[in-house]
Order: C-alpha cells, then structure tokens, then sequence
C-alpha cells in the first residue's frame, strides 16, 4: 500500500543524501531534467502553461485549507479569504476534490462543497492562481454535465481551470448511483473520449455514454477550445493508454527510488506513443513545523517536519522529475495562515513560476 511506502520517505531521501555525502546545496546543483524529458510541454491553456514547465517544481494546495483529522468534518471557516491569500502569496494552484458522499471507511469528505460549485466560486474571488479538481469521479457522473461544468468555470475563472480526471476508488458510492463498480474501466474511458468531443464545435460522438450527431453543440467552449485533463493513477486503463490520453499525469509520493522509476517509465511511455513530453504532478500530505530544522517523522502518505527538510524533499522530486506538488495541510499542527505565510517566504522563492 502506498502508506507503507510513503513512510519510508524521510529515509529513503536522508539515506540517499548521505550515502552521496551530498547537502541541500548538492542536491539543488544536481537538479537536471529527467533523461526522457523533451525541451517543453506542448501548451493547452493559461493554467496548464503556468503550472507545469519542464524541469521546474511548482507548489500548490489543497482544499480545504485547514486542518482537521481522521473522522472530523472541516469548518469551512475562512476557506475563500485562505484561497485569496495562498493566491497573494503565490502558489500556484488550488486543488479540489470530488467526494459525494461521506464514506466512513474512506475518513475523508475533502472541502464537502461540490467541487464544480466551488470553482465558480473561487473563480468569483481570484484573478491568478490555478484552479484545479484532483480528481473528479468521471464513472459517477454524466460526461455532458462535467463538460459543461468545467468548460463554464474555465471561462468564468479566464481559463484558469485544470482538471484531473479518475475512475473512483470508493465501491460504496456505486451501488448509491445504481452503477456497477466493476464497470468504471470502461465508462472511464468513454467518458474522457465524450468530453474531448464535446468541446469540438457540432460535435460527432457515439459511445456508452449516448450519441452525438454533430446537429447539436455545448456551449460554452473551454477559453483555449479544450480542458487539460490530467490522469490520476491509472483509472483500470493500460499504462500505455494513460501515457497516450492525458495531458499528464497524478500520482502519489512513493520511496523516491520507486517514484524515480514511475516517472521516467511513464514519460518514456509517452514519447513512445510519439507524443511531446507531459506533466507529472503529486500530492503531500504535511505538517510544517515551526521550527525550520525539525526532524521529519511520517504521518499519513506524507511526512510532519521543519522547512529545511520540505525544502530537501521538494528538490528531491523535482530531480526525479515531478513539475508540481500539491500540499495538504489537513494534520498540520500550526495555525493554517501562518503555514501558508512560512511556506510562501521560505519555500516559494525557490519554487514558483
């Protein structure tokens, strides 16, 4: 399970470092760009431009900005005036997530509005940062409405929109929908093929989803006449199939030796399907420390430490060739405005675009 291996994290960088004799100035002068990476990414919109660029980490977060534990529902308190400030202060993307119901089994509701909803509203209140939902559910949902909703919040927000885009990884919420669980592979697949269609003009489509005879046409068009989609994981597709579909790809922090090996397998994958280079992006879970130098100890599928050690670890996975992380602050210990303040300050000169 990844929680096993993201507990191995700190050692596994701490233990690379040493066994090189290397510091964090090493390690930054030994940054170079993955060896399958191409000179750039092909450019899809205002959003996906700025966010991820070859050989350069970005930050960003993930909603909502607060902490809150295992079983305990988030405020929601301030959440707008904190997506304002992580904007001001430079971030580069805020990430949603799309969770219908809550699932005790699952321990987590993510920001309980729905994620479409949300985006318009944090378009209404922002000018500049990334909007992004990590991920939606596309089997649990009509491909017309998310092609629909997401295109309406790209033109609202200026085209600041990313979206990524998986196949569900909670069998409760199935059988709520009346949809079969083992089935999601396939209305996946049909669902990313619908969309890519429906944000042509008059648009010829026929597939699980329902037909589109090129008589009718879904308005609006996304600001750059399409939506980066990002796949998460790998959705019940083949590897290859991944590679060749997205406009990138999200994953999850892992042993970096491991990570290292997913990253360059998956690129690879990508030229070999003939196509540019593409994005590769994760999240973090993390507990920033007040004090710069504390020690690193695991927590869930990310790690609680001072700035020193998120500074080594973030250039660590920029080495291994990841664009962008998204960090949530759901254990984080300190007062959330402050965090934000700390990481902005220390971290976000060095990684921001």
């Amino acid at each position: 399970m990844l929680v096993s291996a993201v507990h191995t994290i700190h050692r596994s960088f701490e233990s690379r470092t040493q066994a090189r004799g290397e510091g964090a100035e090493a390690v930054k002068d030994k940054i170079v760009l993955n060896s399958t990476e191409t000179t750039g990414f092909s450019p899809i919109s205002p959003a996906y431009n700025a966010v991820f660029k070859p050989g350069q980490l970005s930050l960003g977060l993930i909603a909502p900005l607060e902490a809150y534990q295992i079983e305990e529902m988030p405020l929601m308190e301030r959440h707008l005036e904190r997506v304002r400030l992580a904007e001001d202060l430079g971030f580069s993307a805020v990430w949603l997530r799309d969770i219908p119901f809550s699932v005790p089994s699952f321990g987590d509701v993510g920001q309980i509005f729905d994620p479409f909803v949300y985006l318009g509203a944090m378009a209404a209140c922002t000018d500049r940062i990334g909007l992004g939902i990590a991920s939606v559910i596309l089997p649990l949902r009509h491909p017309a409405h998310v092609a629909k909703a997401v295109a309406s919040a790209d033109v609202l927000s200026g085209g600041r929109v990313l979206l990524g885009v998986a196949s569900g990884d909670r069998p409760e919420e199935y059988p709520a929908l009346n949809m079969d669980y083992d089935e999601r592979g396939a209305r996946f697949r049909d669902s990313v093929n619908y969309m890519r269609a429906a944000f042509e003009s008059n648009p010829h489509f026929e597939g699980l989803h329902g037909r589109l005879n090129g008589h009718l046409d879904m308005l609006p068009k996304p600001v750059s006449g399409r939506i980066p989609m990002l796949i998460t994981g790998g959705c019940q597709q083949t590897p290859e199939w991944v590679a060749e579909q997205g406009d990138g790809w999200m994953t999850y922090p892992r042993n970096a030796d491991i990570q290292a090996g997913m990253v360059s397998e998956y690129r690879q994958r990508v030229l070999d399907a003939g196509g540019t280079d593409k994005p590769v992006m994760q999240s973090l879970y993390v507990d920033v420390r007040e004090k710069a130098e504390a020690p690193a100890r695991p927590i869930h599928l990310g790690f609680s430490a001072g700035t020193t050690f998120l500074r080594q670890y973030l250039r660590e996975v920029q080495s291994l060739g990841v664009n962008h992380v998204a960090l949530n602050l759901r254990f984080n210990n300190a007062d959330i405005e402050t965090t934000l303040k700390r990481v902005a300050d220390e971290l976000l000169p060095e990684f921001s675009q």
